[in-house]
């Protein structure tokens, strides 16, 4: 429930990111130096004697680096004799983590934004289980939350961080010269669009660049239009991606798209435009555009680089509804998976699963916590406690689509969806041929 992705936010070179991987000793090497929200567990003398260092490869890059180095920090006030040593791999995770693999060197441990890849790894033999956790996983993590990262009975992968990716963020002050309220249904979402167009502020910032972006967008419209049901079916490919449904939600979508003079920069601004770009063009004064169509962990992308504040300068509504569709959350998160154990290893892992842990990625705002012991406090502000307690508090919730299917389809630049949906972005009346390719590359993927 990532970022994805929602936690990775822009690509590095896959070759450094490779060389850094393999390198014993590369990194962000971290023992605690600084002080952390939340606190710290008092150095017991178990603790003390659990030493060793770690390599942890992840999604988390930019912002979401710097909270990561919060918890690490405060991991470290317990365990002040294992090094954690973290290499930000970003949207490029999932191929530098097999590529470690294939090589024989992989990390302790990884943040990957994909439960199927999860699976790919398990079914390959990669991981090791959790189970040493379980205790833990099972006191502070809801039933389904587990089930997610359970294969054959054993836990394979935690959610330390989560997000409801069915909001949309937008500039108060846009909001206000335009005349426009957070619309309810879609309908009004596309007509206040125009109207805020017509005050002078493009209505959407597009992260296009990163293309996972562009499958939250599509998997919101469709588990509105379609249902959780079909919805359920897609993620599978119990159904084909040339479903009437399919195309269906495509068309809805090219309502956003086809609209370019509304998209600031333009379509090509759009493609170039990372996630955290997009965001940046919403949350300045004044304005570059009106609203970013995405998950709550929108703020933590700009905190400290923004004076906005919430509510007077920045607030969020729900993803609209469509066609009189009840209230639907889309979440996703980045899931903690292990390749070797080891008492540094399981420590970490452990400590991941706390509350304490969640305490302090929830307090610099942007993100959602999986663990149900995280006490709504712990949030910076109540925008983002509001998120959080509809994502924990939904009565119809799925998964991100894309992080559910093979990585080559759904999580990988340049190819599978982030591509296709890119393409859709330049040509959105091609509905058949968008939903040909996607079909032909999602049974390519599930074969």
């Amino acid at each position: 429930m990532t970022t994805r992705r929602k936690g990775p936010f822009y690509v590095l070179a896959l070759a450094a990111v490779a060389a850094l991987v393999a390198f014993a000793g590369c990194g962000s090497s971290n023992k605690s130096s600084s002080s952390t929200s939340g606190g710290g567990a008092s150095t017991t003398s178990a603790s003390k004697n659990v030493k060793g260092s770690i390599s942890v490869v992840g999604i988390w890059v930019a912002q979401e680096q710097k909270n990561f180095q919060r918890v690490v920090d405060a991991f470290n006030k317990q365990y002040p004799n294992v090094t954690v040593m973290y290499n930000p791999a970003g949207d490029n995770t999932p191929t530098v983590l097999s590529t470690a693999l294939s090589g024989g060197r992989p990390p302790d441990l990884a943040s990957v934004g994909q439960p199927g890849l999860v699976k790919q790894f398990q079914k390959q033999g990669k991981l090791k289980p959790l189970d040493f956790a379980k205790q833990e996983i099972n006191a502070n993590f809801s039933p389904d939350v587990v089930k997610l990262g359970t294969i054959g009975g054993k836990i394979y992968s935690i959610i330390p961080k989560g997000a409801n990716k069915s909001t949309v963020w937008y500039n108060v002050k846009a909001f206000e010269n335009a005349g426009v309220q957070p619309p309810k249904t879609f309908d009004e979402f596309l007509k206040d669009a125009k109207t805020l167009k017509a005050s002078g502020t493009p209505a959407y910032s597009l992260g296009a660049a990163d293309g996972w972006t562009l499958t939250d967008l599509f998997e919101n419209i469709y588990l509105r239009q379609a249902g959780p049901s079909k919805y359920d079916q897609l993620s599978t490919h119990s159904i084909k991606w040339t479903d009437p449904s399919v195309k269906t939600a495509l068309k809805t979508m090219a309502g956003v798209f086809s609209d370019t003079s509304n998209i600031v920069g333009g379509v090509n601004g759009a493609l170039q435009s990372d996630f955290p770009t997009s965001v940046s063009k919403v949350f300045v004064d004044p304005p570059k555009a009106a609203q970013v169509i995405e998950g709550d962990f929108v703020p933590g992308v700009v905190a400290g680089k923004t004076n906005l504040k919430p509510r007077s300068g920045y607030n969020v509504y729900d993803f609209p509804s469509i066609n009189g569709s009840q209230p639907a959350v889309v979440g996703g998160g980045d899931n903690l998976i292990m390749f070797k154990d080891s008492p540094a290893s399981e420590a970490f892992v452990k400590f991941m699963a706390s509350p304490q842990a969640g305490k302090v990625w929830v307090s610099q705002g942007g993100v959602s916590s999986a663990n149900k012991n995280v006490p709504p406090s712990a949030y910076p502000d109540p925008i983002t406690r509001a998120t959080a307690i509809k994502l924990a508090q939904a009565k119809t919730f799925r998964f991100d689509m894309s992080d559910l299917a093979p990585a080559s389809f759904g999580g990988t630049p340049g190819q599978g969806e982030w591509k296709i949906l890119a393409d859709f972005l330049k040509s959105p009346n091609d509905v058949n041929g968008t939903a040909s390719s996607l079909e032909s590359a999602a049974a390519k993927a599930f074969k």
